[in-house]
């Protein structure tokens, strides 16, 4: 059995042996034990539970994945939906902002927020700070952190090129975004 989080309806892989009873947050489907609550599956006993997991707020250099939601010429506004690899509840997403000197470590004064976002953009981000009674300050000023998902003007899901640069794949229209380098690369 893995330690890794589950999410609801996701299959868990048992060991072999005896079938373990099963406790809070699983149940059988089509002869497979599944989950029910988004956690990490342990026993308590002779018994085979998953405790919810509860998200917590950022803090600082917490990794967050958000949507730009506005843009202006010195920041970019993002609705932060995942801290730390975990989900937040749904309607409780939190406001960032990502400052034209936080996007890239390089040439900090040459940036342009409007070449490196676009509005429904999903971001990768490290909360740097707190920030106001408003939003948290976000960083994508490393390589693995940036634009990883966008839509084309076309309405295609974009392909990086380089790291300040996408490409719709429906056009081969080249679109500039401060992209995060892939995890896998």
């Amino acid at each position: 059995m893995t330690s890794e989080t589950l999410l609801p309806g996701q299959p868990l892989a048992l060991p072999l042996g005896p079938f373990p009873s099963l406790g809070a947050g699983l149940y059988v489907k089509d002869g497979r034990v599944r989950a029910s609550l988004v956690g990490v599956p342990r026993y308590e006993g002779p018994t085979l539970t998953i405790s919810r997991v509860r998200p917590h707020p950022p803090t600082t250099n917490s990794v967050i994945l958000g949507v730009v939601t506005r843009l202006s010429p010195l920041q970019a506004t993002v609705a932060i939906s995942v801290v730390d690899g975990l989900p937040l509840p749904a309607g409780e997403e939190l406001n960032g902002v990502i400052r034209s000197q936080d996007v890239r470590a390089t040439e900090k004064d040459k940036v342009r927020i409007g070449e490196c976002f676009r509005g429904g953009d999903v971001v990768k981000g490290t909360v740097i700070s707190l920030g106001d009674a408003r939003s948290y300050y976000i960083t994508t000023a490393r390589n693995n952190l940036g634009v990883i998902f966008a839509t084309s003007e076309a309405g295609a899901t974009m392909e990086p090129v380089s790291w300040q640069a996408m490409r719709c794949p429906r056009t081969g229209r080249i679109e500039k975004r401060k992209c995060a380098k892939p995890e896998n690369l």
